[in-house]
């Protein structure tokens, strides 16, 4: 396999030798998150204004059956990528993205639409799982932090370009096809990138399991009860991702729409839908390389508390709107609080876990922790979607605001500090 290797042909662990393959993986989940970011403010409007979904359960399907096979992927792909290699699954999650823009902007039906997203949960799932795994591999134990930021960074920016570059060419050319040909970009040059350029880094894994003392690799099924619920901090860290996804997935889906009811333009809530997940992208930076210092367990803490503040204040704006100040402003702080919060947990989550865990099955939990965590999308969707139908969209809204903040008040009690060392 190719790895970086220094003079003398062994593998060198660390940010600043691995720099050219880590910038690589960066710029490639750019790709990645772009894909997804096309949907997060067309979609939903598709679904409403050319097919006549008045359901939300139904307008948000193509969210279920993208977190669903998303979180199957994630978990093949920490499983399998000590088997067959990172490099291979890269590669064929681009092969199984490059057929979604097409479908979507030639869906004659809705089914062809949550077909399309079936397609891109393994998309999403393998390629952004492998550059996640791959960068953790590159950078060793001492940088975690600030790498996952930078991962997060790329792609969680590029769903924010992503999503007001496609509000604004379907503001002006319609919502299909047009927003849809930068997918087509992004698959393509996604995939030239990774079968060209990029090297396979399960000997950075191996080399760092060497460095740490010997430890039989355990089976899947204790991998899984680890990550799951049988490590209190493991288990913090898997539910506070299953429940950030879970806010995510209802923004995805129900946002749009919810500013739609009171009169707001399509490329203003393309400005809305950007600001969130770009904030987090950038942000992340920052955060990532903080916890490094600072610690994990707090930051993931506050990020819940600052999501679920955002959430209620986009509910609560039209009430408090009024002659003061419009609400688009108020739905933009609502946003920003939204967007710090998530770049306060995003990146420390999967640094915890990489503290945390041997490096010998790390890729496992890995794929566990993002099993839960996109299933959140699934679990979002259908909730939220149940909610609005039962009670309408500001209900559906608090609710996932609730669930937040107690995911939170859970990470505070059971998680420990995992900064330092491995918590055994």
């Amino acid at each position: 396999m190719d790895s970086h290797s220094d003079s003398h042909g062994s593998v060198v662990l660390g940010l600043g030798a691995n720099l050219e393959q880590f910038s690589l993986l960066v710029i490639i989940n750019a790709f990645v998150g772009g894909m997804v970011g096309l949907e997060r403010t067309v979609v939903p409007l598709i679904a409403e204004r050319e097919f006549g979904l008045a359901s939300k359960s139904a307008i948000l399907s193509f969210i279920v059956s993208f977190g669903v096979v998303k979180a199957g992927s994630n978990l093949l792909a920490g499983r399998y990528s000590d088997v067959v290699g990172r490099k291979s699954l890269l590669v064929t999650g681009w092969l199984f993205g490059l057929p979604v823009p097409f479908m979507v902007m030639w869906a004659p039906t809705w089914g062809w639409i949550t077909a399309a997203n079936v397609l891109l949960g393994i998309n999403q799932g393998l390629c952004w799982s492998t550059t996640v795994i791959m960068k953790i591999d590159l950078v060793g134990p001492k940088r975690r932090g600030l790498a996952m930021g930078l991962n997060e960074f790329a792609g969680y920016g590029a769903v924010g370009l992503a999503a007001l570059t496609s509000a604004h060419l379907a503001a002006r050319y319609g919502l299909r096809p047009v927003p849809f040909y930068l997918g087509i970009v992004f698959a393509v040059l996604g995939l030239i990138l990774s079968v060209g350029l990029v090297r396979d880094t399960t000997a950075h894994a191996r080399k760092e399991a060497r460095d740490h003392r010997t430890r039989e690799r355990p089976p899947f099924r204790e991998v899984f009860a680890e990550t799951s619920y049988r490590n209190p901090t493991l288990f913090s860290v898997s539910q506070a991702g299953l429940i950030n996804n879970l806010n995510d997935g209802m923004v995805w889906g129900l946002f749009p729409l919810f500013f739609a009811s009171y009169g707001l333009s399509v490329s203003r809530i393309g400005v809305l839908a950007a600001i969130y997940p770009m904030l987090w992208g950038v942000t992340q930076i920052a955060t990532g390389a903080l916890s490094d210092k600072r610690g994990r367990k707090w930051m993931i803490v506050w990020g819940m508390w600052l999501q679920a503040l955002g959430i209620w204040l986009t509910a609560a704006a039209p009430n408090f709107a009024h002659a003061l100040i419009d609400n688009f402003w108020l739905w933009v702080a609502g946003a920003v609080l939204l967007g710090f919060g998530t770049a306060l947990v995003y990146p420390t989550l999967l640094a915890a876990i990489g503290d945390v865990v041997h490096p010998g099955w790390r890729a496992s939990a890995v794929g566990v922790y993002r099993l839960w965590r996109d299933l959140g999308y699934a679990v979002g969707a259908l909730l939220s979607g149940i909610v609005a139908d039962l009670f309408g969209l500001l209900w559906a809204v608090l609710v996932v605001g609730a669930l937040t903040f107690g995911s939170g008040v859970i990470v505070a009690l059971r998680m420990k500090e995992t900064v330092g060392g491995m918590d055994d």
